[in-house]
């Protein structure tokens, strides 16, 4: 939350911001008497030092009133079972009479905004047709894909109201009569509505006062936050109420100097403990594995020998001893070597048929 270290507004420095502001108004109107029921917005404008880390919405109750009677509010409510619409219409209007709410001109149905609302065109009408849209909290989530995106581009999507509160009517009151201002992370401006232009001096200063306590209060920011606040309407120009003193600056650039230092010296911190860690863990697996292979030698040392197979040799076979012949088998191989070598010679000394040996010289006789 943002530190009230700033300056508060000076009450007579407001006043008469709004004073000339609606001076100017009437000034515009020309003196018509018909245009003086036309109230114009008033909103104030807040120029932060520095650009938002998150999005955040902030809803600023307003101890007067800052929508006029004339303007338009419609509500949207969930489908109550075994009840048409039409039924479930007829049922929250008296609901809301018999708890005293008030401003809630028209009470539309979630099933009659499915079926009816759905072109294009009727859901412009609708946006064109009201004001301030309020939904019954319990279809709150179910809205965004019905409604289209021209509801959430001007910033009218619904505001959530819890039906079945005790106190219903001081609740929709607060969110009806109140404002809300959404704080974006993309710039370092932002608007709130505070009141219209029907609206007396002192009824505006006192919205533009707790708005701006509950905007110090509800930033997520720390430090100076706020660099100029004014206040507008839609056709005029921005008139000043604060601007913050150069100290405030010098402050903010301490404190994010100090909060840079902090983050580098966190950083540091952190990488020398994550370095501390991993050499803890380096020493450990080491240890381990020491113990590990100490308990590997102990086991071997501690196993007893287990004794090697050795093959046996099988007895080989003795050799069969030759038996002696024979008297008749000696009697019979000589002859059959005999008859053998006969045959061997005859072949070796066979001559062909038709051929005659050359080396045997024939016998020619003499002529006497």
């Amino acid at each position: 939350m943002a530190e009230n270290t700033e300056q508060k507004l000076d009450r007579v420095q407001v006043k008469n911001a709004i004073q000339a502001l609606q001076a100017f108004l009437k000034t515009k109107s020309g003196g018509d008497q018909l245009l003086l029921d036309d109230t114009q917005h008033i909103s104030i404008l807040f120029t932060l030092w520095k650009i938002p880390k998150k999005a955040q919405t902030i809803r600023i109750p307003l101890p007067h009133a800052q929508r006029s009677d004339t303007e338009e509010v419609c509500l949207f409510t969930r489908d109550e079972p075994n009840m048409t619409s039409d039924q479930t219409q007829r049922f929250y209007k008296r609901l809301l009479e018999e708890r005293g709410v008030k401003y809630i001109s028209e009470i539309i149905p979630f099933k009659v905004l499915k079926t009816e609302y759905k072109p294009f065109e009727a859901k412009r009408r609708l946006l064109g047709n009201f004001d301030l849209f309020l939904s019954d909290d319990r279809i709150r989530r179910l809205l965004s894909s019905h409604l289209g995106k021209h509801f959430y581009e001007r910033k009218r999507e619904p505001l959530s109201v819890n039906l079945q509160s005790k106190n219903m009517a001081r609740d929709i009151h607060k969110v009806i009569q109140g404002t809300m201002m959404k704080v974006t992370n993309k710039g370092c401006c932002c608007m709130a509505r505070v009141g219209h232009s029907g609206m007396t001096a002192d009824e505006l200063t006192e919205n533009i006062e707790s708005a701006v306590e509950m905007v110090k209060a509800k930033l997520y920011t720390k430090g100076p936050v706020i660099k100029q606040i004014h206040v507008k309407s839609l056709t005029s120009v921005a008139l000043p109420l604060y601007t913050s003193e150069l100290s405030n600056l010098t402050v903010l650039e301490e404190k994010n100097t100090q909060a840079a230092k902090k983050k580098n010296a966190e950083g540091k911190k952190q990488k020398r403990k994550a370095k501390s860690e991993a050499a803890k863990k380096e020493a450990t697996t080491a240890d381990k594995k020491v113990k590990k292979k100490k308990a590997d030698d102990g086991e071997k040392e501690g196993e007893e020998e287990i004794p090697q197979l050795v093959p046996i040799e099988t007895p080989r076979k003795k050799p069969k001893l030759e038996k002696p012949l024979k008297k008749k088998q000696l009697e019979k191989a000589p002859k059959a070597a005999a008859a053998k070598k006969g045959a061997k010679a005859q072949k070796k000394f066979s001559k062909k048929p038709g051929k005659m040996d050359s080396k045997v010289k024939r016998k020619v006789p003499k002529v006497k």
